[in-house]
């Protein structure tokens, strides 16, 4: 079974991702050896390479294989950088970036979706992730200015919390939007915050707490 979801997981990165147009090697890389098939429930994982999202429970979703390269290339990563993740969900996307960064910062809303993403991971053997559950809109300021952060829920408008806590010429990819969704990049160059709007996307609603 294990060389039948490798065999999955290669025509995915071929098909799904460099075929579309994502070209970082390295990345590309990073995504032929994550076992994205164990971050889903196990009645789904037949599913796990399919070009979809799909669901795993709390009302969650692990992101399109697609959407989670796509959002991790626009970081544009080298391996040194700190990485502040909102929404760890199924502990995927984090996976793919504790690969391509040096240190990653998750926080995640829902206490159950966290347990399990930290048993995957450390199952898994990634030791440079640090877990927080909480309203991820707030980020996680006592570990900034962070190289990168990258937001997996779509919020209604950019958290006033987040471009704050990245460093100068760090980046910023999240969806924003309610019914009509936009992936949105910003880029920090000293006090100013430059604004690009990628593609349109459907994310599930980013979760705070007041």
């Amino acid at each position: 079974m294990a060389d039948r979801f490798t065999d999955l997981r290669l025509k995915m990165v071929e098909t799904q991702i460099a075929s579309r147009g994502v070209k970082d090697a390295r990345l590309l890389e990073v995504l032929r050896r994550v076992p994205r098939h164990l971050f889903v429930p196990e009645n789904r994982r037949e599913e796990a390479y399919e070009d979809e999202p799909l669901a795993i429970g709390e009302g969650q979703t692990i992101s399109q294989p697609y959407i989670v390269a796509f959002m991790t290339e626009a970081l544009k990563l080298g391996g040194r950088e700190r990485i502040l993740e909102i929404g760890t969900g199924s502990g995927y996307q984090t996976a793919v970036l504790a690969e391509s960064a040096a240190e990653v910062f998750s926080v995640e809303v829902i206490e159950e979706l966290s347990r399990r993403a930290r048993e995957t991971l450390g199952g898994l053997g990634y030791e440079n992730i640090r877990f927080r559950v909480g309203d991820g809109s707030r980020g996680w300021p006592e570990n900034a200015p962070y190289d990168g952060i990258i937001v997996t829920a779509a919020a209604e408008a950019v958290p006033a919390a987040l471009p704050s806590q990245l460093g100068d010429g760090g980046r910023l990819i999240l969806p924003v939007g309610t019914a009509a969704q936009e992936l949105v990049l910003i880029v920090r160059e000293g006090k100013d915050f430059h604004r690009t709007e990628l593609l349109p996307v459907r994310f599930v609603p980013l979760v705070t707490v007041h």
